[in-house]
């Protein structure tokens, strides 16, 4: 996969998966560079499916930590398992133990429940993980200065254990939605890459490799759609995952082209919020039909 940046994006198209030069290379330089992948972009343009896609093309295991406001280093690390510690203690004083030796291996590996970062670092195998870490930018920054260390060193110290190195380094990706500006020194660690909203031939590939079961002139009218959309005034404006659930739901439906009928009916699957639905009620369907083509032919 990693011979060339053209042998990454054929890789990337077996899995389903169309990434343009510019994401080929950072996904090759993050295998010859020992570095993790810092992707950022609006919802729904294809961030979280690189780390899957990658974990796919390698026959990597695919290791994800969902960030979220609160999370800290416990659950994204480790944590020990109280109740079998609890247990384990009941134990050695029912067998009689001495008790110098009760609960002498409390905090031994066993009773260690591995969170995703710990998980990843101890991986066997030939191939590397792939550590997904989504949403970066929903934690808060103590969360990030963690992962500072973490993505510095690959190490991990745990006081009742020791230091644990990674066995090899992890192909890390960390994607961020811009709720919130993520702090420069992690982006600093990372390779940067922004993703945009796919152009219309791009997002036409994109719907002819998942969607095959589509015809062309339906893809066509999705993606023109999507377009018009994508440049209108919406609170949240439609990602690729919006138009492929659009295009299933029409193939559900027993449709094979668009009509201004059809758009409005099934515009729950496009916008996600009540308010932007209504805009695109307002819309003038006439106008749009005919920006659009959807009711050519």
């Amino acid at each position: 996969m990693f011979e060339s940046i053209d042998n990454v994006q054929v890789a990337c198209e077996k899995q389903a998966y169309i990434a343009d030069k510019g994401l080929a290379t950072t996904l090759y330089l993050t295998h010859h560079l020992k570095k993790p992948i810092f992707l950022e972009g609006e919802p729904g343009v294809g961030k979280t499916e690189v780390a899957k896609v990658l974990a796919d093309a390698t026959g990597a295991k695919l290791i994800r930590l969902q960030c979220y406001e609160g999370l800290d280093a416990n659950s994204a690390l480790y944590e020990w398992n109280y109740t079998r510690q609890i247990l384990q203690l009941r134990i050695d004083e029912a067998q009689g133990r001495d008790k110098n030796e009760v609960g002498s291996d409390l905090f031994s590996d066993k009773f260690l429940l591995k969170r995703p970062l710990l998980e990843a670092i101890q991986v066997d195998g030939d191939v590397p993980p792939v550590l997904l870490i989504d949403e970066v930018d929903r934690s808060d920054s103590e969360f990030e200065a963690f992962l500072l260390e973490i993505l510095s060193d690959f190490q991990i110290t745990i006081p009742e254990i020791g230091t644990i190195q990674a066995k090899q380094i992890p192909y890390v990706v960390l994607t961020s939605n811009r709720t919130r500006e993520v702090h420069e020194a992690l982006k600093r660690r990372c390779l940067y890459q922004w993703i945009d909203y796919p152009t219309v031939e791009k997002e036409l590939a994109i719907i002819q490799t998942r969607l095959p079961q589509i015809n062309e002139q339906l893809a066509q009218q999705l993606c023109q759609m999507m377009k018009f959309w994508r440049e209108g005034d919406f609170y949240k404006k439609p990602g690729i995952a919006e138009t492929l659930d659009w295009g299933l739901a029409i193939l559900a439906l027993g449709k094979t082209q668009l009509d201004a009928d059809l758009v409005t009916e099934t515009l729950g699957c496009v916008f996600k919020f009540q308010d932007d639905i209504q805009r695109a009620h307002a819309m003038d369907l006439n106008d749009l039909e005919k920006q659009t083509d959807v009711s050519s032919q």
